[in-house]
């Protein structure tokens, strides 16, 4: 084992400060990675304050992970001493159940381990719980690394690791491109990266928006049209003109709204995550054979083939780099959706001790 230093949370209600742990020593199939950046994601917040559930503690935050390869065990071959790589929400699975058989180990039978805030079978303590990327180093199972495109911006790379495959999964899993009609309702961190994935792909993409101080931004980052979704005449001449709706908000909304602007067998997806459950008209679905489908994350595979993507287009998240001193703030203004789009923290701003 190895020492290491993060940022940890010791208790829902305690700021994130430094923290000094240990990390377990390369193994033959692992990557150990130096962090040079890690996304802040929403779903940190919701996991540090124990807002999905009592979370582990110390609590080490950070699933948008990119680095440098520093050391590679004995039996990996596909990574090298220097290589860009990223890790994202997932560090193992089972491996063997269906879903991880068909390369989907996002939805394993018996659970991914998770990033951070998981049980760690790979750590040599029992009990032990993983450590996310809010440190300045991670070894994890080469299967579950990514290799990063070199052309891309390192920090503006992080946010593809979540909300770059939350996004890119449902289009690709609906195939979405060129001749589709998409509508992506909300524009945040999610919904950023819906608008710039269609766009790329081909498809003529509306995004809905309750602000209309977005109306410039999403035409920015490429979308064809802004409508915005408090105006109910805006609204109802969208009716029955839409393939596929991709659903990024995670805020309280009437769900019903969007699905009538569905065509016939057109597919809605959710990959926001609204505290309070949502009520869905059968009407809305059964009068034109419409879909109302949900997605998280993505597979290690298309999550490669997204990073490819990006590579190839050269596409990353619109980020704000801060000091890792700065996250505790970071947080409070992502509660206020006070940031465009995503906070990407410096790990070289990290102390060398707790």
């Amino acid at each position: 084992m190895f020492s290491c230093v993060g940022y940890a949370a010791s208790s829902a209600t305690a700021p994130l400060q430094p923290f000094s742990f240990e990390r377990r020593d390369c193994g033959p199939h692992d990557v150990q990675i130096d962090i040079t950046h890690c996304g802040v994601c929403h779903s940190d917040i919701h996991t540090v304050r124990s807002e999905w559930g009592e979370s582990a503690y110390p609590c080490v935050p950070g699933h948008e992970i990119i680095g440098r390869v520093v050391k590679t065990g004995a039996e990996v071959s596909r990574f090298k001493t220097g290589d860009l790589v990223g890790v994202g929400c997932m560090v193992n699975s089972c491996r063997h159940c269906p879903s991880c058989d068909a390369g989907l180990e996002q939805y394993c039978d018996s659970s991914p381990t998770w990033t951070y805030n998981s049980p760690d079978t790979a750590f040599p303590t029992a009990g032990a719980h993983t450590y996310g990327g809010y440190s300045g180093s991670v070894v994890v199972d080469s299967h579950f690394v990514l290799k990063v495109p070199e052309n891309l911006d390192p920090a503006a790379a992080a946010p593809l690791l979540c909300a770059g495959i939350t996004t890119w999964s449902p289009l690709a899993h609906w195939k979405v491109g060129k001749g589709h009609k998409v509508g992506v309702v909300g524009l945040g961190g999610l919904g950023h990266m819906a608008v710039k994935f269609a766009v790329a792909l081909g498809a003529e993409v509306t995004l809905f928006t309750t602000s209309p101080s977005k109306v410039e931004d999403g035409k920015r980052l490429g979308a064809h049209r802004v409508v915005i979704s408090k105006d109910a005449k805006a609204m109802e001449a969208e009716a029955n003109r839409f393939d596929f709706i991709l659903d990024a908000v995670s805020a309280e909304h009437d769900i019903n709204a969007y699905l009538a602007l569905l065509r016939q067998d057109g597919h809605m997806v959710l990959v926001g995550l609204p505290e309070k459950p949502m009520s869905v008209g059968a009407f809305a679905l059964v009068g034109k054979r419409r879909s109302l489908a949900g997605s998280a994350i993505g597979g290690i595979q298309e999550t490669q083939e997204m990073l490819d993507f990006c590579g190839k287009h050269n596409i990353t998240a619109d980020i704000e780099r801060i000091r890792i001193d700065e996250v505790n703030e970071a947080y409070e203004r992502v509660l206020r959706s006070d940031v465009k789009y995503r906070f990407v923290i410096d790990m070289a701003t990290l102390p060398k001790a707790a």
